[in-house]
């Protein structure tokens, strides 16, 4: 995204990939305090199609740990593959593109597989 203001037009659209693909729908969204989640906007979209808001407490970056900690082991998979296999830098995003894709459909014991 180049502006925050282009944040509503994107969920949409991340909705409607999601749901697509997953037939599943999205009941819960959680997102700091900025003003491009707490618009009315954004506020009467969530609570037409049902979801759940959840906004973190300010000033309280320990709620980002999962995140922090996940997005640490994408690159640390990154970067173990493109070393491992010798592969250039500038195959950066399709590394981080596989690791996650195979951290999608890996088993997870929280999955109950």
């Amino acid at each position: 995204m180049q502006k925050k203001d282009q944040t509503f037009s994107r969920l949409c659209e991340f909705k409607a990939l999601v749901e697509k693909e997953s037939g599943k729908k999205i009941r819960a969204l959680r997102s700091d305090n900025g003003g491009e989640y707490v618009s009315q906007q954004f506020k009467d979209f969530c609570a037409a199609e049902g979801i759940k808001r959840e906004l973190t407490a300010p000033h309280n970056p320990q709620q980002n740990g999962v995140a922090k900690r996940n997005n640490r082991t994408i690159v640390g998979a990154a970067r173990a593959m493109l070393h491992d296999q010798g592969l250039p830098l500038h195959l950066w995003v399709e590394a981080c593109n596989t690791i996650v894709y195979l951290q999608n459909r890996s088993p997870h014991r929280i999955l109950g597989m």
